[in-house]
């Protein structure tokens, strides 16, 4: 009884308000892009990585995203075949990166 408890929990946590799964119309794009932009931030901004061990960290395969690395102001933008962009900024030390 407990585990079917913990398992209706986590699978409604899953859902939106309507109670179906999220979707994405070009998953591997946004995806590709949005997954850049938060792990690169973090990987620059809270763990201290140079920008080129970052780069080598975040790179996918394929290479379809694109990254920029904003010193000034800790964010990084990433963007794919023009159409898809997604920045992340850090929050502070305790929530580190996350998506705007």
């Amino acid at each position: 009884m407990k585990r079917a408890l913990v398992v209706m929990t986590m699978l409604l946590g899953c859902a939106n308000e309507n109670g179906t799964p999220r979707t994405y119309d070009n998953n591997d794009l946004e995806l590709s892009v949005g997954n850049a932009a938060r792990n690169g931030c973090s990987c620059r901004y809270v763990m201290g990585l140079t920008e080129t061990e970052c780069r080598a960290w975040i790179r996918a395969n394929p290479d379809v995203a694109f990254v920029r690395f904003d010193d000034v102001n800790k964010r990084v933008d990433a963007s794919a075949f023009i159409s898809w962009t997604a920045t992340a900024h850090v929050v502070d030390a305790r929530h580190g990166c996350v998506l705007e």
